[in-house]
């Protein structure tokens, strides 16, 4: 009798100490899904969410131009410029080997070939462009001009599977786009406080949306300028399985051989 009653002690004591491990790293299914009072939310709020607004230009921005012509040689002078430090373009970024273009300087101003200085800085991609169009039109007959970012890049940090700066093709990029390149957020990610810091004409702003509400789309920080972070904190799961991960493997092994030892000690 007392045998099996210190077997079955010892047994219990085991799997309660194996719960209480497990059980610390558990995540609250409750914080992971999005949106999630979405069926509550009345219809006309989120037309009425805020909406997109164009990046504007800033110095040390790098503007792809190109300028087309009826004679195409002509306006390969300028486009050409874009490759060729010597012409006032960019090839050498540290960024990404594909931004290459017309790098904004300090003064906010881009130089073109026989067009001479702009300033941009301040200007919309749309407003730069019908800017260039119209300095064009007392040098080229009919032109038209493209331009967009070379290197519109926003930083994901954090608790998401693909952790990276990510250079994008377009302007209207939100933070789910963004969380979508770095392969969403980790089970550990806090998606109740995700952090994003701006720099907005040299001075740092900040915002924490909460990924669980639709008050998401609300936010003046739901749609991304260039250069924004994105920071995914671990929630209490994450760090307090890092800080025990080891006394949690030791305490399990040693709590299966004494049930081992104590088990064969009883049958003995």
């Amino acid at each position: 009798m007392n045998k099996n009653y210190n077997l079955i002690k010892g047994i219990s004591l085991a799997t309660l100490y194996c719960i209480i491990a497990l059980s610390s790293s558990c995540v609250s299914s409750k914080k992971i899904a999005y949106f999630q009072d979405i069926q509550t939310v009345n219809q006309a709020k989120l037309e009425n969410a805020i909406a997109f607004t164009e990046p504007v230009i800033q110095p040390d921005d790098i503007l792809s131009i190109n300028v087309f012509t009826l004679n195409p040689q002509s306006g390969a002078v300028v486009n050409q410029a874009a490759n060729n430090p010597a012409l006032g373009g960019n090839t050498n970024n540290s960024i990404s080997s594909q931004s290459t273009g017309f790098l904004v300087d300090k003064n906010g101003e881009i130089e073109l070939s026989l067009i001479g200085k702009l300033k941009v800085a301040g200007l919309t991609t749309y407003q730069a462009r019908e800017l260039i169009r119209e300095k064009a039109t007392l040098i080229y007959k009919e032109p038209n001009v493209q331009l967009r970012f070379a290197n519109f890049k926003v930083s994901v940090l954090g608790e998401v599977n693909t952790p990276s700066a990510y250079t994008l093709p377009n302007e209207k990029v939100s933070i789910l786009d963004a969380l979508s390149l770095a392969g969403d957020l980790t089970i550990y990610g806090k998606r109740e406080n995700v952090l994003i810091v701006r720099d907005n004409n040299g001075k740092k702003e900040f915002a924490r949306l909460n990924l669980n509400s639709s008050e998401i789309f609300n936010s003046p920080f739901y749609y991304l300028k260039q250069n924004d972070v994105i920071y995914v904190e671990p929630n209490k799961s994450k760090v307090s399985a890092s800080n025990s991960a080891q006394l949690q493997t030791v305490g399990v092994i040693v709590s299966v051989i004494s049930v081992i030892v104590l088990a064969i000690s009883n049958f003995k």
